[in-house]
């Protein structure tokens, strides 16, 4: 089960796993982290007493969690849930963790911590623009195929094609790896306007929820890769005095709408997909 931000993903997995009487296996990378509840929208209590969910709230934002750790944990998993259950219902929006479960990684050299300290610092020097611009010139293939506005990625791909001597895109090898068991994807989708009314709606309510004050919480942990996500950094940026509350809370919306469109462009490719107009 997949679709955008705000979609309606958590309702309908619950009800489909009430259904067929069975247990739910989060895929979002960010509501794995116990710190971040209200700005990850993570399913609340009443929810997680009607069906069982695994991957919610089980890690620290402290504790490094990459999707290739999370595709060996998940196959453990179902191996368990498959002795109980027929059918297990997968549920989530992170595009590479759902790739991870469903087909496996490329087997990628390990990572150069000091190159990817050094690009990193280029990031924040120079700003992305410029890795990108070596990424288009080293490795076109890597540029045109990767989520090139998360400088994580950039990063990651110019790291690989620098140590190595390879391009990062001859690493992806596109093979999925052989699962046993049977794999229906169902993408969850609405019209647009419909969407976006809905993001402006949840990010009100999760600012009603206490989201300003969560953040806060967390701003002592603002370098760590899981805070670099919309509803937390805008808000990072507000206490630092560069913006005010309301245009931090119009670019959370904003950036909100812009990560749904790019979550329909990466399934776009996807044709394995049967998607259901909500």
């Amino acid at each position: 089960m997949l679709g955008p931000t705000a979609v309606g993903k958590t309702d309908y997995a619950v009800s489909l796993a009430e259904s067929l009487g069975t247990e739910i296996v989060n895929c979002d990378s960010r509501q794995i982290f116990k710190e971040m509840r209200i700005g990850v929208a993570r399913p609340d209590k009443e929810t997680l007493r009607r069906v069982k969910h695994h991957f919610i709230a089980c890690r620290s934002v402290t504790e490094p969690y990459t999707a290739g750790m999370f595709e060996l944990d998940a196959m453990t998993l179902l191996e368990e849930l498959f002795k109980k259950y027929d059918t297990v219902v997968m549920a989530g929006g992170s595009g590479f963790y759902i790739d991870a479960l469903c087909k496996g990684l490329d087997d990628f050299p390990p990572a150069d911590p000091e190159l990817r300290e050094q690009l990193t610092k280029r990031v924040k020097e120079e700003g992305v623009e410029s890795l990108r611009l070596d990424l288009k010139r080293l490795d076109p293939e890597s540029y045109a195929a990767i989520d090139i506005a998360n400088w994580q990625r950039v990063v990651r791909a110019l790291e690989v094609t620098i140590a190595t001597g390879r391009k990062f895109s001859d690493y992806k090898t596109s093979t999925s790896k052989r699962r046993p068991f049977e794999i229906e994807k169902i993408g969850l989708r609405r019209e647009r306007s419909v969407l976006y009314e809905r993001i402006d709606r949840r990010v009100d309510e999760m600012m009603q929820q206490g989201l300003l004050e969560e953040a806060r919480t967390l701003l002592p942990l603002r370098n760590l890769t899981a805070l670099n996500t919309v509803g937390y950094k805008e808000l990072f940026s507000y206490f630092d005095g560069l913006c005010t509350l309301e245009d931090a809370i119009s670019t959370i919306k904003r950036n909100t709408r812009h990560y749904a469109k790019r979550q329909m462009t990466y399934w776009g490719r996807d044709e394995a997909i049967r998607w259901i107009d909500l």
